[in-house]
């Protein structure tokens, strides 16, 4: 590699890693200085890139003393005799620069150099991939499927030029991924690491997934007409969402299901056939509870007197099982939309409730029975008195990707092939600035 093949690779590094050429060359620079300086034990060295005749020079800068000393290292001072033959104006105790031959460096020096170089660029890679992730928090991003980890169902997935770990607690239940498929994936955190890659966490169960799949869906609610106002989500089981329109003209319920369900549908497919519940928000909080229970009927909603967020709904017998949802769940739902904890009783009542009647409000407001809202609602869940737990353990979806099996796979090999042609890329550089050829033995340095 010549000067000019070298200043073309590192164009090509910003081009194609988004690397700057500026940050490359002072890797470069500060890499020769330091290896220079341990070389010839002068710590006063200046490497000097010129980008417009494509050319570079390393110099070493001497002390100007009147005579050497014994202890004084010819390579740190120099008489000012001497110095005067390069710089008539040399005065005792400037420095002077002296051209030194890159090729003196020596095999420990252009090793040393390498891994100066190499470093700069895999911090530049993390910075940059800092960047690229960071702009995206929060976001619905389309990513590649390239590897599934038969062991752990865990998954490798690309977005644009870099990889993440897409954790099986993070995939939809029961949805199986298959290499080279497209999905969408939303980015909720990305954590920078003292060493290694940052981290990125993505996820396909976060509750702002569906918020987003609905953004992209749906016009109205890309535009501001439509609010969605909460979400709470059972990944893989069931969602309920809280909309509101701004504009009295639009349906937000009507907008967000579509022509004869077209864009809720679409969402529901990319959800595995999850349930969506739509539900009209409303800024009375006993309304909205009542319309969160859907699609069970609401008799009345009776509020905490002590001012909490705490109430008490009233729904016919033949729907409580309903209005609870199996294992609890479509009351758990309404409570994590409302923001409110729900007691849900049957219209005759429960033995011995009259006792803390005095806990909620005498103003009782009668609410009509709410209406199916998505056609993706049925009524078949079945009552267990038993609430399940529905505790997550986070720890558990935090958990690393397990080790690689033993098998070679296609992205492994990539992974390699890319490593190969970065530890390529920084030999070429030292190849160029110090006339040698890594392909040499060590010795011929």
């Amino acid at each position: 590699m010549n000067n000019k093949e070298l200043f073309e690779a590192i164009d090509m590094l910003e081009k194609e890693k988004n690397i700057p050429a500026e940050y490359m060359f002072a890797q470069i620079q500060k890499a020769i200085e330091i290896a220079f300086g341990k070389n010839y034990g002068n710590d006063r060295v200046k490497f000097v890139i010129d980008r417009d005749t494509k050319s570079f020079e390393a110099y070493l800068q001497k002390e100007v003393v009147e005579e050497l000393g014994e202890k004084d290292s010819p390579n740190a001072k120099i008489t000012l005799e001497k110095a005067r033959e390069i710089n008539p104006g040399a005065e005792i105790g400037d420095f002077v620069g002296l051209k030194v031959d890159t090729k003196t460096l020596g095999r420990i020096g252009v090793n040393a150099a390498r891994n100066v170089i190499r470093q700069g660029i895999n911090e530049s890679e993390k910075g940059q991939l800092m960047l690229e992730f960071q702009s995206k928090i929060g976001e619905l991003v389309t990513a590649t499927v390239e590897r599934i980890d038969p062991k752990t169902g865990n998954a490798t997935v690309r977005i644009g030029k870099s990889t993440a770990n897409l954790l099986a607690g993070e995939q939809v239940s029961g949805e199986v991924l298959t290499e080279g498929e497209l999905i969408k994936v939303y980015i909720s955190d990305v954590q920078k690491k003292e060493k290694g890659t940052p981290k990125v966490h993505i996820s396909r169960t976060h509750p702002e997934f569906v918020k987003r799949l609905f953004e992209t869906e749906v016009p109205e609610i890309y535009d501001g007409t439509v609010e969605i106002k909460s979400v709470s989500r059972e990944a893989g089981s069931r969602t309920k969402i809280a909309v509101v329109s701004k504009d009295k003209q639009v349906d937000a319920i009507g907008a967000c299901i579509g022509t004869k369900g077209a864009r809720v549908g679409t969402i529901v497919n990319e959800l595995n056939g999850e349930k969506i519940d739509i539900i009209e928000y409303d800024e009375d909080p006993k309304k909205f509870i009542a319309a969160a229970l859907s699609p069970a009927s609401v008799v009345k909603v009776q509020t905490a007197t002590d001012g909490s967020k705490t109430c008490r709904v009233t729904v016919p017998d033949s729907q409580l099982s309903l209005a609870i949802g199996n294992k609890g769940q479509n009351a758990r739902l309404a409570a994590r939309l409302t923001g409110w904890k729900i007691d849900i009783r049957p219209e005759s009542g429960f033995f011995g409730e009259d006792e803390d009647d005095e806990l909620f409000s005498d103003e009782l407001v009668q609410l009509n029975d709410n209406k199916e809202t998505d056609g993706f609602l049925d009524e078949s869940d079945s009552f267990e008195e038993a609430e399940e737990n529905a505790v997550l353990n986070e720890e558990a979806f935090a958990e690393e990707v397990s080790e690689k099996d033993s098998y070679s796979h296609p992205a492994d090999n990539a992974q390699a092939e890319a490593k190969n042609k970065k530890e390529e890329i920084s030999d070429d550089i030292l190849d160029a600035i110090l006339g040698v050829d890594s392909s040499e033995k060590d010795d011929e340095f």
